[in-house]
């Protein structure tokens, strides 16, 4: 039998343990696998483009576990009353290929995404950061300001949006960490306001086009910048020339050039690899005044880790139910006994 945890399951967990926990958690799982890096088999996620959006299936497996995840991108989503990112998961067993688990991962994604770009950021930027502009306050806004609040110490949140009923969602939703002094939050009349003097410069905007969200001219020594915008070929957020001068880290190249803010530079252009300098293997910040980035674009085996995680949640907490996702069968071979009329079986006994 195959766990089905659905997004009710998601949510009751989420209310039982907390975000910040489980953002805590979750990226403790994604360091860990991101640590065994060359066990994984490795591909970048295959997408299917429209002129709405994109629907992508993103595979990875060590030997042992496979997992993928269903998932989309549609920007015009919210005008129709449906998220612009929504997404599901599946983890099997690689020896058998049975499926283990079928997981809700539109809430569990939004979780490992901020978890990702904390665990980035404990690495990337100064470690007496304590302000961050964030560019785009939608669904993914919250679980980035809780995030980079309880693992990086952010204690100033300056917060732009070109929707304003956006930004007083927010507001609304991170009102209670305002109100007990945890996070002090200021809304901005423009993406220069908020980041001017900010530590950590977060851009989540969501449009399908080439945009310049941030310019070079606002980037100041030491930032460090976490790009995380629902990426895709043609989808930018910052100027060419932040790139040109900063450190720039990656999840996985070969997706990253072709989704990334990556995808605006020439082939040859040098990168730094996350994974390598988790393990040590390469320097995270040079100096104090090195501007760093993350061109994040979300890889497969952040969602590996995330299932892995949801995984032992739902035996320790007791959450989600069993489905016969795929037969059980006392013939192997008889698939269509299972299924035939009964008096055809009859008859054929």
């Amino acid at each position: 039998m195959t766990t089905f945890i659905d997004l009710a399951d998601m949510q009751r967990l989420v209310r039982t343990l907390g975000a910040e926990r489980m953002m805590e958690e979750l990226a403790e799982y994604i360091r860990e696998d991101y640590l065994r890096w060359p066990s994984f088999q490795k591909s970048a996620r295959t997408a299917h483009h429209s002129p709405d959006g994109v629907i992508e299936l993103m595979p990875v497996a060590d030997e042992a576990l496979y997992s993928f995840k269903y998932v989309n991108g549609h920007p015009k989503n919210p005008q129709r009353r449906m998220m612009t990112v929504m997404a599901f998961g599946v983890l099997s067993e690689v020896i058998t290929g049975y499926p283990l688990l079928l997981s809700e991962l539109t809430l569990t994604t939004a979780l490992r995404t901020a978890a990702t770009s904390a665990l980035a950021a404990r690495v990337l930027a100064r470690p007496d950061s304590r302000t961050m502009a964030l560019i785009g306050n939608g669904a993914q806004a919250e679980f980035q300001a809780l995030a980079f609040m309880s693992q990086l110490g952010i204690r100033e949140l300056r917060v732009y949006d070109a929707d304003t009923a956006a930004t007083a969602k927010l507001m609304r939703n991170l009102h209670p960490y305002a109100q007990s002094g945890q996070l002090r939050i200021r809304p901005c009349e423009s993406i220069a306001e908020a980041v001017r003097g900010a530590d950590i410069v977060t851009t989540v905007t969501a449009d399908k086009t080439r945009a310049t969200i941030v310019t070079a001219d606002m980037v100041e020594p030491g930032m460090h910048l976490n790009a995380v915008g629902g990426d895709c070929p043609g989808k930018t957020e910052l100027e060419a020339a932040i790139l040109e001068r900063a450190k720039v880290v990656v999840e996985y190249e070969p997706q990253t050039r072709i989704e990334g803010e990556l995808q605006q530079m020439p082939q040859d252009f040098p990168v730094t690899h996350l994974w390598e300098v988790l393990a040590g293997r390469t320097s995270a910040r040079d100096h104090d005044d090195q501007v760093t980035l993350f061109d994040s674009v979300g890889f497969a085996l952040e969602d590996f880790s995330a299932l892995r995680y949801v995984r032992d949640l739902a035996r320790a907490h007791q959450v989600g139910r069993t489905i016969e996702l795929v037969p059980t069968l006392d013939d192997p071979k008889d698939l269509y006994g299972g299924a035939a009329p009964k008096a055809a079986v009859r008859l054929a006994a």
